[in-house]
């Protein structure tokens, strides 16, 4: 089954965890060993796999700052003024893919499963499916 979550950001840069919403869905799938697929549908968003501590996020939205500076003239703004964010989006990742074992991600002590906000505040959506290996 496939399922979605709509999340609503606040800004224009945010990360937001989502690891406890895709361990319910887990848990609902019933699923006891495979692999969890998540899926942002959006060209200025992306998911990553790190540690949620607040400096860490803070020093991760410096260097996309630093790699792909807004209004740097960039050819895409002409049309809506985010070329920025869609090349903050081609760094990072629009997927991930989590093993499951025990109906539990398996995720290290520190790893999250990280929304990336690029270009908000939006209503997103997230696609999640869970396979059975």
């Amino acid at each position: 089954m496939l399922y979605e979550i709509e999340i609503r950001t606040n800004k224009e840069f945010e990360i937001i965890d989502i690891t406890p919403e895709i361990q319910k869905i887990v848990e609902e799938s019933k699923v006891q060993e495979g692999i969890a697929v998540v899926f942002t549908k959006h060209t200025t968003t992306a998911l990553i796999v790190n540690e949620n501590e607040t400096r860490l996020l803070s020093d991760i939205e410096l260097l996309l700052e630093s790699i792909a500076p807004k209004g740097k003239g960039y050819k895409h703004d002409k049309i809506d003024n985010n070329a920025h964010s869609h090349l903050r989006a081609i760094l990072l990742n629009p997927s991930v893919t989590i093993p499951v074992k025990g109906r539990r991600l398996e995720l290290g002590t520190w790893q999250s499963i990280l929304f990336v906000e690029l270009d908000g505040p939006r209503i997103r959506k997230i696609l999640v499916k869970i396979c059975a290996c």
